[in-house]
């Protein structure tokens, strides 16, 4: 089997005070997912980050529950894992574009998720890309929600005031400075 071709890899993120992230994987071929998952922990480790894992039946449950854990939990992050295996029929198409276009969508909506679900022609090249000494795509979803999560902490900073009270130092859209009137 051919070997992938080289591509570059952002150095890991540091952070200031831990990151949480909530895996959820798909364990549908067990094995593979088991490898990705083997993956996505080494690389949230490697951070000094913590995780919680959950399992789903398939690829289609996990943006669903990573929507429901951002709406209830305290995740900084996420980290989607599973494996598609193209088969007879046009199942493959629906599992591999709604999943991923789910994923994307909740992304979107400011979510650090990284898509570490497989969507593959057959076993060997699943097992390729779950392989814990090669490519294993689980510790490069890892590492994509970590680098998010840095962004997002970078851009993001915490707020002191509630709802969309601006910061003392901010304009106001349509009037003056909070706390001194003649900026």
């Amino acid at each position: 089997m051919a070997r992938a071709e080289q591509h570059y890899i952002l150095p890991r993120p540091a952070f200031d005070r831990p990151v949480k992230l909530l895996i959820v994987r798909a364990p549908y071929y067990k094995d593979i997912a088991d490898n990705l998952l083997a993956g996505a922990i080494a690389e949230i480790e490697a951070v000094g980050g913590r995780h919680d894992l959950v399992d789903v039946p398939g690829a289609l449950e996990v943006p669903t529950a990573i929507g429901i854990a951002e709406r209830m939990s305290n995740f900084d992050g996420y980290v989607a894992l599973g494996c598609v295996i193209r088969g007879e029929t046009t199942h493959y198409e629906t599992v591999c574009n709604d999943s991923s276009r789910a994923l994307q969508m909740l992304g979107l909506q400011g979510l650090c998720i990284g898509n570490g679900i497989l969507t593959v022609e057959n076993r060997p090249q699943a097992e390729v890309r779950a392989d814990p000494e090669d490519q294993n795509k689980g510790g490069g979803a890892a590492a994509a929600a970590l680098h998010l999560i840095a962004l997002a902490r970078k851009w993001g900073g915490q707020r002191k005031g509630v709802g969309f009270l601006p910061e003392s130092e901010e304009y106001r859209i349509a009037g003056e400075l909070k706390d001194n009137p003649t900026a």
